[in-house]
């Protein structure tokens, strides 16, 4: 079962993502514990990925937010991973999340995407229990 978001929602992570990187935007998926759906895919890109395994993976970062409590590096904020073609940015707010996969691009701008993201999920809020976002 795809995770519900509200169309006014997903317009608003599309709108941040593609003002903080541009073309450069591959994907937007949003998550919860229990659901995923995907929020945008660029045109020239196919329909392969794994999302249900991707949320999988990312779903561990329900779990880490904790486990980064009370470091000396601050407050968790986001996961950016490197890849062959592109990056994956992780920002998880409570119960929910968005995985934003990009091309190449400068490190100042994961910052900004990071920030955007985070303030439309704080917009949102978090989930109800049958998986579907608050609102």
């Amino acid at each position: 079962m795809a995770a519900e978001l509200e169309p006014e929602a997903a317009d608003e992570l599309i709108s941040v993502c593609r003002t903080s990187v541009g073309d450069e935007l591959r994907s937007i998926t949003y998550f919860t514990d229990a659901d995923v759906v995907q929020v945008y895919l660029r045109s020239d890109l196919e329909r392969t990925a794994d999302l249900v395994g991707f949320a999988e993976h990312e779903r561990m970062g329900f779990r880490s937010q904790s486990a980064y409590r009370n470091t000396q590096l601050g407050e968790y904020e986001a996961t950016i991973r490197m890849f062959e073609n592109g990056f994956l940015t992780r920002v998880i707010d409570d119960g929910h999340g968005v995985w934003v996969t990009t091309d190449d691009m400068s490190i100042d701008r994961f910052e900004e995407l990071t920030c955007a993201l985070t303030t439309v999920l704080e917009t949102i809020g978090e989930p109800s229990g049958d998986g579907r976002s608050g609102g």
